[in-house]
């Protein structure tokens, strides 16, 4: 079988209706916005299904579901299991896409998992329709793009076998829920930004769980959901009301999460406004925004607010209604920088981020602003371990190779001590070898970022590590 063509003439759900009956082994793969999904068919039945967004990121959000009922998926476990599946180059990525047809890297990493038992088949049974009906919902979206129909050249190794039909009933019955929360949520990867009265406390925000308040900003609906352990539609249900009056703001969807399908044909005018008031840095805690926060979001905002930079008068009211949130920095050694950038008053999570260049600190410093964290920046790494112990890190950035110490060291001298036995650290490094990589484990770090880096990446691995 080999078989192509374009959604204009073949919607996705008609697509997969027609391949209830077949009774071959293929890999249904589409195409759209940069974007590949690979569906896995045998026999009528869904195999799996994965898309080039992320991969990775999703099996890790649904293991930490998993995490709760299973003692063995520690953090330690679902690290190791990136580092000895998730491609680092775009080599390795597109060396895997060539052989897509076969076997995505998660899915060799799940079977790692029941290989080595820290799985069970019932409980694979349950991560893999989980994954399977994400994928979907995202692909039941596409408005248009190209798709094939291909066989396998080699069997996929089959985990379980999942009902086409009950797997289309259960997207779509999600996505109605998405879309009835149009026009004000779009997508489960925006991300709501807490947008109230400094006056105001946290009991103005009913039907909240205390803790989330400190993580929205930043984290999308979807990963607020796993680190609340609450699901993403019951969180959006709750949190619907209160972006109704303008209380809760949303930005659009992070790279690369921003090429999936939206529910929306695409973002309105009025959320770009949202966004340009997000991105405002003398815009970080709000007094008061007049009688206008109670009306709907987006419907009326294009009639509530003038464009920034079209009214100068609007700018003379954020200065007098918009309380700027100030840095306390109480460091004066020239080779640390403390930023804090927290919505609101409480303190949440401090990073040390270590490094002899001043260009990859400002980089991180940039990269973690506007975000729930206070980041301490050290250039000098031979000082370094004092202001570790005087700060008193939540989590350690630590470069690997530095003038004077190296990474290896440097973590070795940090674990030593007792206070900082369980506190990530996460070497930041060039190097992409295997050996690096083993060697870094062997130390005690806890992961490995390697450069270049997108924010993306560096926010998922502060995630994956502190929630």
């Amino acid at each position: 079988m080999n078989n192509s063509g374009t959604f204009t003439k073949l919607r996705p759900q008609s697509l997969l209706r027609q391949l209830f009956n077949c009774s071959e082994t293929i890999c249904l793969q589409a195409f759209s916005n940069s974007v590949s999904w690979s569906i896995y068919l045998e026999q009528g039945k869904i195999i799996y299904a994965t898309h080039s967004v992320e991969p990775f990121d999703r099996l890790e959000r649904h293991l930490r579901r998993l995490s709760h009922q299973i003692p063995l998926l520690t953090s330690e476990v679902r690290v190791q299991l990136r580092l000895m599946f998730e491609p680092d180059t775009y080599s390795q990525v597109a060396e895997h896409d060539s052989n897509a047809r076969n076997q995505p890297p998660e899915y060799q990493a799940i079977q790692w998992l029941i290989s080595q038992q820290y799985l069970h088949s019932t409980q694979t049974a349950v991560l893999i329709p989980e994954l399977v009906k994400e994928v979907i919902e995202s692909f039941l979206l596409l408005k248009e793009g190209t798709y094939e129909l291909t066989e396998t050249l080699n069997r996929m190794p089959i985990i379980c076998r999942l009902d086409v039909k009950n797997i289309l009933e259960h997207s779509q019955a999600r996505l109605r829920n998405w879309k009835s929360f149009e026009p004000q949520i779009s997508s489960p990867y925006q991300r709501p930004y807490l947008l109230i009265s400094g006056k105001l406390q946290n009991g103005n925000l009913p039907n909240l769980k205390p803790n989330l308040t400190n993580w929205m900003k930043g984290f999308s609906l979807r990963h607020l959901a796993v680190i609340m352990n609450q699901d993403e539609i019951e969180l959006a249900h709750n949190l619907y009301p209160h972006i109704i009056q303008g209380k809760i703001i949303l930005h659009e969807p992070d790279p690369p999460f921003d090429q999936l399908p939206n529910t929306l044909e695409e973002f309105t005018q009025s959320s770009k406004l949202i966004t340009d008031l997000i991105n405002r840095k003398s815009v970080d805690v709000v007094e008061e925004l007049s009688n206008t926060t109670s009306k709907a979001y987006p419907d009326n905002l294009e009639n509530s607010i003038t464009p920034i930079e079209r009214s100068p008068k609007f700018s003379e009211s954020l200065k007098e209604n918009f309380q700027e949130l100030e840095t306390n920095n109480n460091i004066n050694i020239a080779s640390e920088k403390v930023t804090s950038n927290t919505v609101i008053a409480k303190k949440t999570y401090k990073i040390i981020s270590v490094d002899d260049s001043p260009t990859i600190l400002k980089e991180i410093s940039r990269f973690l602003e506007n975000e729930n964290f206070d980041v301490v920046t050290i250039n000098e790494p031979l000082k370094a371990v004092m202001s570790i112990i005087r700060h008193k890190p939540d989590l350690i950035l630590l470069d690997l190779n530095m003038v004077g110490i190296d990474g290896y060291e440097l973590c070795q001298i940090i674990r030593n001590n007792s206070l900082f036995k369980e506190i990530p650290i996460i070497f930041v490094t060039g190097n992409k070898g295997i050996v690096d990589k083993v060697k870094a484990r062997l130390v005690g770090a806890s992961g490995y970022l390697t450069k270049p880096f997108t924010r993306a990446e560096l926010l998922k691995i502060v995630f994956m590590h502190l929630t």
